[in-house]
């Protein structure tokens, strides 16, 4: 079965208990009889103001099986995404710090990321013309450097209903110059719920001079719940055979390296915590996972599975679909305790595991890879889709 199908025949046995003993089919045919089938609803509400003075909106959208997903338009952040376990009861399965204050404290999780998400060795060139950016004293840019996608305020274009979604369009004006980057660019981030459960995030961008583009949603996941705790004995399977190894600084080498035989292998259902303490030289680099993934492709472009985690506990399980032709699966190694859930717990080390969505680390300096190129007259193109089933 390919991972294609595997999805389109899951959402066929999407019946998992909802409240009351619901299924999700039973909910769906009471709508029907009550009338048009709608998605649900999309809302937007004051979520506060930052400690400059600007307004803040999250946008709330429902769907008729009971899940609910929400954004702001500060970085574009998934604060929420709520989906059934086994037993009906609804967890949102997205982290994200209690309130805008601590978001701007400590920084956003979940948001919106780019130019150029992961990491850049020492500038690039486009055209002859070489562009340092900004890097850190390594050389390294993270992320396309400061000032971060993830703390600006997006524009919003609409909200829109339909038959089966609801969502909301947010738009990012990135200047020339923007982060060292060459190019205007004109970014629409779309976020829609379906009534097939899925949760969408939709990327489009142009520009005006050549330029690199290479966005992605640092969502973090936990299956269990925000703040519930460590992802270690959660089930994630990953459709890729290969990952591309780093140096010291966490840049990519140019090469591939085959996971078979190396604690990489996700290519059966296996705990994220099974070999994470491993001593492979990658591992002690990241102190972890944090590193590319190369997904299987029957063609470029195509949207197809990247990996699949299960809450054994709960039985809620995601499966992640991308058209990008890799994942960064980052083991939250770097959170210490500093930031707080909605839940009231503070936030450690693998307690959620970031499935980032993107082209690879440092493509423009490396030929074989991919390219992250954008010219004047062309549509960059990204979808990634988060589909909910129980187990």
């Amino acid at each position: 079965m390919s991972p294609s199908q595997s999805h389109s025949q899951k959402r066929a046995k999407s019946g998992g208990k909802m409240k009351s003993g619901a299924t999700f089919g039973s909910v769906f045919l009471a709508a029907l009889l009550a009338g048009p089938a709608w998605a649900g609803t999309v809302k937007s509400e004051n979520f506060g103001t930052t400690k400059d003075g600007a307004a803040v909106h999250i946008f709330t959208m429902t769907n008729n099986h009971g899940l609910r997903a929400q954004v702001l338009d500060y970085g574009g952040i998934v604060c929420a995404v709520e989906a059934p376990g086994r037993d009906g009861k609804m967890a949102n399965v997205i982290l994200c710090q209690k309130d805008l204050a601590a978001i701007e404290a400590t920084g956003p999780m979940s948001a919106l990321t780019g130019r150029y998400a992961n990491r850049i060795g020492k500038g690039v060139t486009i055209d002859g013309k070489h562009y340092d950016l900004t890097q850190n004293p390594n050389g390294v840019t993270l992320h396309g450097g400061p000032p971060p996608y993830s703390r600006r305020i997006l524009q919003t274009v609409g909200t829109f209903q339909h038959a089966t979604d609801a969502g909301v369009t947010l738009r990012l004006m990135s200047p020339d110059g923007d982060q060292g980057f060459p190019g205007a660019l004109t970014i629409d981030v779309t976020y829609t719920l379906t009534d097939n459960n899925d949760f969408r995030m939709e990327y489009k961008a142009t520009t005006d001079k050549p330029t690199l583009i290479n966005l992605t949603n640092h969502t973090y996941y936990n299956l269990a719940g925000n703040g519930s705790g460590s992802v270690e004995n959660q089930l994630m399977t990953l459709f890729s055979d290969q990952v591309t190894p780093t140096d010291a600084f966490q840049v990519p080498t140019g090469a591939f390296t085959n996971v078979a035989g190396t604690p990489f292998d996700f290519r059966q259902p296996t705990a994220i915590g099974a070999r994470i303490r491993s001593t492979d030289p990658q591992m002690l680099i990241g102190r972890g996972y944090d590193h590319n993934y190369v997904l299987r492709k029957t063609k470029p472009g195509a949207l197809e599975l990247a990996a699949r985690v299960t809450d054994p506990a709960s039985g809620r399980t995601l499966e992640l679909l991308t058209t990008e032709p890799g994942v960064q699966v980052y083991s939250s190694n770097n959170f210490n305790g500093g930031n707080v859930s909605a839940a009231g717990t503070t936030f450690r080390a693998t307690d959620g595991i970031a499935l980032e969505t993107q082209h690879y680390p440092d493509s423009p300096n490396k030929p074989n890879f991919p390219s992250t190129l954008l010219r004047p007259g062309e549509t960059y193109s990204s979808a990634t889709v988060m589909h909910f089933t129980v187990q």
